[in-house]
């Protein structure tokens, strides 16, 4: 499951710097989370860290791309090694 951030979002800047994939940018009128790169923060932290600090709450599962946790899992491994590889050359 990607998460998705509402309408209701403040730009307040909070969430950019938590994820750990580099998944949330800002948008042409709010902030907006990539599903192909939001894992939930699985292989990261306990719970999702744009949640956590989330003044407003508006940032939710999204409908649309409803995942297990093994895929997430699977998804922040290979971005994980995505990462490592584009770091290392």
């Amino acid at each position: 499951m990607a998460l998705l951030i509402t309408d209701q979002c403040i730009n307040c800047d909070v969430c950019e710097p938590v994820c750990p994939n580099n998944a949330i940018e800002l948008g042409p009128a709010i902030y907006e989370i990539d599903p192909a790169l939001c894992t939930e923060c699985v292989g990261h932290f306990e719970e999702p860290q744009c949640k956590v600090v989330c003044p407003v709450e508006c940032i939710v599962v999204n409908p649309d791309c409803v995942e297990t946790h093994e895929q997430l899992q699977a998804k922040s491994k290979a971005l994980s090694t995505l990462s490592f590889v584009k770091s290392d050359n």
